[in-house]
């Protein structure tokens, strides 16, 4: 598989465990992977530059700190532009790819129609990847090699907690552009809490982490313009215990979004962002109520 040849010495994911045992939380950053293999960079018409638009740089940095709380937290080595996992696993763009696709293939989504499907077609502002088709056997390779061992590791810290602690709380780390404006007045926000409109996480959940932001200052908007991804959707089954948020983070609180660097906002951040973490995991607690799951 071409996968497994793009990655022969680079691990495609991490998982940093606490410090001491684990809690309810688990942090999950999907998309902060920097590891730009060079066979997938001769596939694409753009600069190692542009197609790093996609990526949510340092995410993993900003809430490392989740560690010393009791939260482990998996994040991806790979890039988002060569392999979605906020997505379902064959989100496919039947114009990429040299054959007819198979059946299985959900070819119809709006992520997909939008270019941004388990193989992204585009990044940033419409710009597309790849200089030809492919065939399906590439995108294969990279979904049995890398997205399906990555939702095998966060299923299993996900109902690791669930079994410990009667409940999960999953955290999905995103960045946003920091030109992204919300409401009538056109308000930049500095985070968005999502929960697939009560879908994915209680009211109570996601309400307690709006609170925990806007504590410190921060202007923190609730499910518009992102509500959540596959990830939320998928884990989240409030009813059974299992919260799933996503939050976003204004990429012009931290970095210069030109450069990709760290700006001078970096340190401060991450510190507010331990402190949200705090706040929330402390005051969140868990309900021990739910009936234990059966084996899956």
């Amino acid at each position: 598989m071409s996968a497994a040849r793009d990655f022969p010495d680079q691990a495609i994911l991490e998982v940093r465990e606490p410090d001491g045992p684990a809690s309810a939380f688990v942090i999950n950053s999907p998309h902060s992977g920097s590891f730009y293999p060079a066979s997938f960079l001769a596939q694409s018409r753009l600069t190692r530059e542009a197609v790093r638009r996609s990526e949510d740089c340092f995410v993993d940095e900003l809430f490392s700190g989740c560690g010393a709380l009791g939260a482990p937290m998996l994040s991806a080595k790979f890039p988002r532009a060569y392999l979605d996992v906020n997505r379902e696993p064959f989100e496919l763009d039947p114009k990429m790819f040299i054959e007819t696709l198979p059946s299985h293939v959900n070819s119809q989504s709006l992520r997909v129609g939008g270019g941004l499907g388990t193989i992204p077609r585009i990044v940033g502002d419409g710009m597309e990847i790849y200089r030809s088709r492919m065939p399906f056997a590439e995108a294969l390779g990279r979904i049995e090699t890398i997205y399906r061992p990555y939702h095998a590791e966060l299923k299993r810290l996900v109902m690791r907690a669930r079994q410990a602690h009667g409940e999960a709380v999953l955290l999905d780390c995103h960045s946003m552009p920091g030109s992204i404006r919300v409401g009538e007045r056109g308000t930049r926000p500095d985070f968005i809490v999502g929960d697939r409109f009560g879908a994915s996480a209680s009211r109570q959940v996601a309400e307690l982490a709006l609170h925990c932001l806007r504590a410190q200052g921060f202007t923190a908007a609730y499910n518009k313009p992102y509500a959540g991804g596959f990830i939320t959707e998928h884990y989240g089954r409030p009813s059974r215990g299992l919260h799933a948020l996503q939050i976003e983070v204004s990429r012009g609180l931290y970095m210069d979004e030109q450069n990709f660097t760290k700006s001078a906002g970096f340190e401060g951040l991450r510190r507010a962002i331990n402190v949200f973490l705090d706040s929330f995991m402390s005051m969140a607690g868990v309900d021990t109520s739910y009936p234990p799951l059966a084996a899956e």
